[in-house]
């Protein structure tokens, strides 16, 4: 399928690894001209179509300044993908969870999307058109422990803020949508500081067994697997194509049956 955003230009936050580097190669594939940002760039070196950029999403001024050099770049920003993130796993309770720590989650997982949506719709609204991705979390909504409590408020705002951004944008010709994956097989969850090896060390089993027990803990995942990180990606890209154009202010899950509830 033709998704039509061949010669467009896409600006990716959190870009060097795990879904971000998923969704940079899938939007590069499909031939849209990407500005993909994050703090180290290495990964994104010599990709044909892909301009890497430096830069820190969580000080008030990164996610402008990508969106800029995108815009001085190619003269335009049709996508943005809002995809950085970080989840620390909290494991002592709610009151060991600061205020500092929920400030740190809301920096980077919820205003720099704001920031980044803010500085890209101003360039979008001329034009009147653009599409705005956000990869947000069943966190959002499915808390089945307090392990992520400050990462799950975070990117519950960033759902609730697309949703009421759709009712505005949408008369303008903007779209603006999140995707909610469940477990990915990311660093985040698989990696010797993620979910699992952290729970794994607290509890005194295997990563592999960790693993297994937060899954159970959770309801099970009927699909028997984690998301891969290119099927978050291929859903990005449909959402952004035109051929979803009446698609504005959705959530949509991949969590191979994770939640169980509609």
């Amino acid at each position: 399928m033709d998704l039509q955003l061949q010669g467009k230009v896409a600006v990716v936050t959190g870009a060097s690894k795990g879904i971000g580097l998923a969704i940079v190669h899938e939007l590069a594939g499909e031939g849209m001209a990407v500005v993909a940002g994050a703090r180290t760039v290495g990964p994104l070196a010599d990709l044909d179509g892909v301009t890497g950029v430096e830069v820190d999403l969580a000080a008030p001024d990164g996610p402008a300044a990508l969106v800029a050099e995108a815009v001085r770049r190619h003269g335009r920003v049709d996508l943005l993908v809002n995809n950085v993130g970080r989840a620390p796993l909290r494991t002592d309770g709610f009151l060991a969870v600061s205020d500092a720590d929920f400030q740190a989650s809301l920096e980077i997982n919820f205003f720099s999307m704001l920031r980044a949506t803010r500085a890209a719709v101003a360039d979008m609204l001329p034009r009147g058109e653009g599409t705005i991705v956000n990869v947000a979390s069943v966190n959002a909504f499915f808390e089945p422990d307090g392990g992520v409590i400050d990462y799950g408020a975070a990117k519950a705002a960033v759902v609730n803020l697309a949703k009421s951004l759709s009712q505005e944008l949408g008369p303008k010709g903007i779209r603006i949508n999140s995707v909610s994956p469940g477990p990915v097989e990311t660093e985040l969850w698989l990696g010797p500081n993620g979910v699992a090896a952290t729970a794994a060390r607290l509890s005194g089993v295997t990563p592999e067994e960790a693993r297994a027990q937060i899954v159970a803990g959770m309801g099970g995942i009927p699909s028997g697997r984690f998301t891969r990180p290119e099927e978050v990606a291929a859903l990005v890209a449909m959402l952004a194509s035109p051929r979803t154009a009446n698609v504005t202010g959705a959530q949509v899950v991949i969590d191979g049956g994770l939640i169980k509830t509609t």
